[in-house]
């Protein structure tokens, strides 16, 4: 399932990254690798802060939706 839909506060390993090349290579570079654990912070209006590599991240409703968990 896509990023956007998971709850706030879970764990979930990534299992793949959709998109162009150019967007797949932008998100890598942001931590976004297949195998890596992303934790939703807070979500609002589809946009979400993310944590992913000790680091907290803020994507829109159209990135996350290019994640898969």
């Amino acid at each position: 399932m896509p990023l956007s839909m998971v709850k706030e506060g879970e764990p979930n390993i990534i299992k793949k990254v959709g998109g162009k090349e150019e967007t797949r290579k932008f998100l890598a570079n942001l931590g976004f690798v297949t195998g890596g654990i992303v934790t939703v912070i807070s979500q609002m209006g589809g946009n979400m802060i993310v944590n992913i590599k000790d680091s907290r991240v803020a994507i829109g409703k159209e990135m996350a939706n290019k994640i898969m968990v």
